[in-house]
């Protein structure tokens, strides 16, 4: 008989492309396999989900707001509000089990599964587990995750190192140089940096390439520069006079593939998704950790990579003034890049959708 799994979460593509790897991971395996997706209004994976071709409902449920603490008077009503639209949810779709991937969403769902007898795991992205998951993972019977030494946070039994989760197509680069650098018309010759900052963008990494533009150029150096959506047109503003063929400036990066392919050396924001992508791709990196998330978790994230000299680290604060200095050395350092590559590489945990898959129908027996 077919399985039928709840998938919970999302609020970012850290969250949500995990997720949809393991719902296809699922279908992979089998097939019959019936799967609901619950999410947050009003949150991107009300979007992502359905273009993926699977179902979603949303919760009306949203994070601990830091910033005002008048905005939280709400939150426990819309919590309990949430916790009892989940048990609807699972009434009526009868889960075999169930699958938090971290989110608002994450929280109501599974502390409903738990109250009514569904199995759960977790899948916990981050070398720091956050508060919801650490409550939760109390009931849960297996908790995924990436980074070693998680014990600290979740009872040792249960931990099974996988990895996390990463869309394939994205980090299949072999043979692909010469037509991403076509693609991107750039030489494939030329030493060349990609600076990303996530689907958003990041001001930090957008502000340090800004500052140094005129090293880059005077380096003979090409960038493949993505801005994100709500940065791109005040850059191109800023650079007006001095647009020059090595800066390719990107809003979006469509086809990540080719941008990993295209690169000797990757500048990005710490956050797990993009790590787990990083060891697969096998590129020399420097990680600016974003200080704008819960429990600082980037920085750790990044030294977990530091720590095993698979990364080199730019602090927040600092990346403005050293950022591209410490990359321009850094990219005609050629044993470092070649050490730095072959440590990330070690890192990679391959098929992590694959074994969590495999873990769910164990559960769903």
């Amino acid at each position: 008989m077919a399985k039928r799994v709840i998938i919970s979460g999302g609020g970012t593509g850290g969250h949500i492309f995990p997720a949809i790897a393991i719902a296809n991971a699922l279908k992979k395996i089998d097939p019959q396999t019936e799967i609901l997706f619950v999410g947050a209004n009003g949150r991107m994976e009300m979007e992502k989900v359905p273009a993926a071709g699977y179902k979603i409902i949303g919760l009306d449920i949203s994070g601990f707001q830091r910033s005002s603490l008048l905005k939280n008077v709400f939150l426990p009503f819309k919590v309990l509000k949430s916790v009892l639209k989940a048990r609807a949810i699972i009434k009526d779709f009868k889960p075999d089990a169930a699958v938090g991937v971290g989110g608002y969403a994450s929280g109501p769902l599974l502390y409903a599964a738990s109250q009514m007898n569904i199995p759960y795991l977790i899948q916990e992205q981050n070398s720091y587990a956050g508060i919801t998951n650490k409550w939760l993972g109390k009931n849960a019977k297996l908790i995924c995750v990436a980074f070693e030494g998680m014990e600290k946070f979740f009872p040792k039994a249960k931990i099974l190192l996988t990895g996390n989760p990463i869309r394939k197509e994205v980090v299949d680069i072999e043979n692909k140089r010469f037509e991403a650098a076509e693609l991107l018309s750039l030489s494939p010759h030329k030493k060349t940096i990609l600076i990303t900052g996530g689907s958003l963008g990041s001001a930090t990494l957008n502000k340090s390439v800004l500052a140094a533009i005129d090293k880059i150029i005077a380096a003979d150096v090409q960038i493949i520069w993505q801005t994100g959506k709500y940065y791109f047109q005040s850059i191109n503003e800023q650079l007006k006079g001095k647009e020059h063929p090595n800066l390719k400036v990107l809003e979006f990066l469509h086809r990540m593939d080719l941008a990993y392919a295209a690169c000797d050396l990757v500048i990005s924001r710490a956050g797990a998704g993009t790590i787990a992508e990083l060891c697969a791709v096998k590129k020399p990196t420097i990680l600016v950790p974003s200080p704008n998330v819960a429990e600082d978790h980037q920085t750790k994230n990044a030294m977990a990579l530091v720590e095993k000299n698979a990364a080199l680290l730019v602090s927040d604060a600092t990346a403005e003034h050293e950022l591209i200095d410490v990359a321009l050395l850094l990219i005609n350092n050629k044993e470092k890049c070649k050490e730095l590559a072959n440590q990330i590489g070690k890192m990679e945990l391959p098929h992590s959708d694959e074994i969590i898959a495999k873990e769910v129908f164990k559960l769903a027996k």
